[in-house]
């Protein structure tokens, strides 16, 4: 059950969330809130796949 609602979340966050890596963002100069956006996205996808 919770894989699965990592899987939905990746989902709404891939069509939500901007993607830094095609916009070619310079991790030493994100923002704040940039890097949380990040953090968060890593957080849903390490969790989806295991």
């Amino acid at each position: 059950m919770k894989k699965q609602l990592f899987k939905q979340l990746a989902k709404l966050n891939k069509i939500i969330l901007p993607s830094f890596t095609k916009k070619e963002l310079d991790i030493t100069k994100a923002s704040k809130l940039q890097l949380a956006i990040i953090g968060w996205r890593a957080y849903v996808t390490i969790n989806s796949l295991n």
